[in-house]
């Protein structure tokens, strides 16, 4: 084993030594001198290798095939004296051949051969009072060096370099130049990105395109908080390539002060190249980066930008901020604590969970884990999703003494978006604990209300449900789902804040999105809107405080300081929810194609919603699902009315089924309703 080592080490000594010599390939002496032995690019180079002794080594260079019949015994180089003894030339060669060379593994060029000398550590094996330290075959990769035991493993790791684009081996003299990244533009901001962008590694950083929608939504929060105080301490925890954070100081300029962590060091090294990419200075450890200057010479300042390598809790735990944003990989619930210790006071922190299999049912035993909640896959999942996320905001906000609003929640087919305001006080910490309940859903006709309030058992808990499935099905009918937030997730004058924002900003995208949480908001047909700025942009009045909104920066006024008065905001706090319990929207959504009377033809979705608006229900449309109406009317009502206005499929010739059963003039009544109130319906705005 000792002569081996000697061998591979004199090798590398070696190689190093013929780099030196030729000046050609000087700048890749790096990349050669770590080359395993078992890499070899013809079987002549790997006879060589028999003939190093621990004295000699330089004669090896001058070996030519007739030095190969000598006669001398010689041993292998890639096994241990104890696997092979040494043997004459053309037996060594045989050896060589069959045992090493065939089941090689070639790589433009070279041939990974098959290693059986102890690189690779393998775990003894205790026989009686012996222990046998059995020597495992083993291939090197050139590209990565790692060690594969077998074949079709190795096969498929150097296959899987190519698929990355990672062809170029760091043993081989060849260019050492990286690839080079692309350069993707977003909202007027330039951002780089790695080859491999769309698979992401533990080494690499991600950007997924499909997030625009979820950025500028993000944007448009900051941008309608920056009304309120300047500047503003901005956090993004999980920056990857920083675009987030680049638009923010980009467009904002010195209305935030931005600050942008990972704790990845490659995606910290490309966050510092995109800013400097974007003309915006990098600040390290509160101290600018001296190659800013360099590359910033001649070019306009645009802002500056912190970049901290440190995990997001701990950073979140030494520093305050007004606005903070998390967006880890999959579930947020690890770093909600650290964000609620030290955000400030009427700040805000935006949640976007990627973890949608759980959040959405699939995982039903993930969402227990993660969120302590019990759920199942009903209609209504996705705002089922976000009333978990903000449930688990809720709670992390309360164990600080801290209360929060919802300002809006989003959840869409890729991530699950949730922005609350953040209200200081044990007070408000109470009142949003209250806020958090349980739903019961009955699985046979999917009619859900929450549990009233109080602590005491219910005999029948059935006795809740508007529904009478207990009664006339067998077994079981119901579920507990829960906890969830059970009040409401949308704040109008925010969300016509954030209008105001995208329109100033030229966010296209996104408009049509905010447009509809403010109707779902209000719970109104979409028959009037304006597309201009608030009419008191002066004070706005969230969560019982008045907000200043304008640039006016007097002292006086305790809100444009994110403070608050504490008795006259508790009372005002208190009436307002005693006044808004009737302006909120209803919870959940019902969807008209699950509600489909077999045999019947529905109406269409903008005629039935006008139908709900004269019978004198709260009716309007919801961004969680094409299909889906939220109203007040309760589950029998909304079936009624869509019975009422449905047509049968077949007006004659049924001689089975259930409309043979209903009688002729009950059909006949039903399709001069529904025709006279087409006509009624037709004066009916547009939804």
């Amino acid at each position: 084993m000792k002569m081996a080592y000697l061998k591979q080490l004199k090798y590398e000594e070696k190689v190093t030594e013929e780099v030196v010599k030729e000046p050609s390939i000087l700048d890749s002496s790096v990349l050669i001198r770590e080359r395993h032995i078992s890499i070899q690019r013809q079987l002549a180079d790997l006879e060589k290798l028999a003939f190093v002794t621990e004295g000699d080594f330089d004669s090896a260079s001058s070996l030519n095939s007739d030095n190969l019949d000598a006669g001398n015994k010689l041993v292998c180089p890639l096994c241990p004296k104890e696997k092979f003894r040494a043997c004459n030339s053309h037996k060594l060669r045989r050896h060589l051949q069959n045992l090493h060379w065939k089941v090689s593994v070639e790589f433009e060029g070279y041939r990974m051969c098959i290693c059986h000398l102890p690189c690779r550590p393998v775990k003894p094996n205790i026989i009686g009072e012996q222990i046998s330290n059995k020597m495992g075959a083993h291939y090197h990769c050139i590209i990565c060096s790692a060690t594969i035991t077998r074949r079709t493993d190795m096969l498929g790791h150097v296959r899987r370099h190519m698929n990355k684009g990672e062809t170029k081996s760091r043993y081989i003299a060849a260019s050492a130049a990286k690839p080079p990244k692309e350069i993707f533009k977003e909202a007027d901001t330039d951002v780089q990105v790695c080859p491999n962008y769309s698979v992401p590694q533990k080494t690499d950083t991600y950007f997924n395109p499909k997030m625009k929608l979820n950025r500028q939504l993000i944007f448009c929060t900051l941008a309608a908080l920056a009304e309120e105080r300047k500047p503003l301490e901005c956090l993004d925890a999980f920056g990857a390539t920083g675009i987030m954070g680049l638009q923010w100081a980009k467009h904002l300029g010195n209305a935030v002060k931005v600050t942008i962590n990972d704790l990845n060091e490659n995606s910290v090294t490309l966050i510092q190249e995109n800013c400097h990419l974007n003309k915006l200075k990098v600040v390290v450890d509160s101290k600018e980066k001296e190659e800013s200057d360099e590359i910033l010479e001649g070019e306009e300042n645009l802002g500056n930008i912190t970049v901290t390598k440190m995990d997001a809790n701990v950073l979140m735990h030494l520093r305050s901020f007004d606005f903070i944003h998390l967006d880890p990989f999959g579930t947020s619930v690890n770093y909600l604590d650290s964000a609620f210790r030290n955000i400030r006071n009427l700040g805000i922190v935006s949640v976007t969970s990627t973890d949608i299999s759980s959040l959405y049912a699939k995982a039903q035993h993930v969402a227990r884990r993660h969120y302590g909640c019990n759920i199942v896959r009903t209609e209504y999942y996705k705002e089922l999703a976000a009333r978990i996320v903000v449930a688990a905001v809720a709670r992390a906000a309360a164990r600080c003494n801290k209360g929060i609003e919802v300002l809006f929640a989003v959840a869409l087919e890729h991530f699950v978006l949730v922005v609350v305001r953040v209200l200081r006080g044990p007070t408000s910490a109470d009142e949003t604990a209250k806020k958090i309940q349980y739903l019961i859903h009955c699985q046979w006709c999917e009619e859900r209300i929450f549990q009233k309030d109080g602590n005491m058992v219910e005999e029948n808990p059935y006795r809740q449900l508007p529904c009478n499935c207990h009664g006339s099905m067998p077994g079981k009918t119901a579920i507990e789902l829960g906890p969830l937030w059970s009040s409401s997730l949308f704040n109008t004058g925010f969300l016509k804040r954030m209008l105001f924002e995208s329109l100033h900003h030229g966010l296209d995208d996104i408009q049509t999105l905010i447009k509809t949480l403010i109707f779902e908001s209000e719970c109104t047909p979409q028959s009037h809107f304006s597309v201009q700025a608030p009419s008191n942009l002066n004070k706005q009045e969230e969560c019982g405080v008045f907000i200043k909104t304008t640039d006016d920066t007097t002292t006086d006024n305790y809100t444009a300081q994110g403070k608050r008065k504490g008795n006259e905001t508790i009372t005002n706090l208190a009436k307002k929810q005693k006044t808004d319990v009737s302006t909120e929207h209803p919870p959940f959504y019902y969807n008209i194609h699950r509600h489909s009377i077999k045999g019947m033809n529905m109406p269409k979705l903008k005629k039935f919603l006008c139908y709900l608006s004269q019978a004198g229900f709260r009716v309007s449309r919801t961004h969680f699902d094409p299909m889906g109406v939220r109203t007040d009317a309760p589950l029998m009502q909304f079936k009624s009315i869509l019975l009422k206005y449905s047509t049968p499929t077949y007006t004659g010739g049924q001689s089975e089924g259930h409309v043979q059963a209903a009688s002729e003039d009950t059909v006949t009544d039903r399709v001069e309703m529904s025709v006279n109130d087409k006509a009624e319906a037709s004066g009916c705005r547009r939804w």
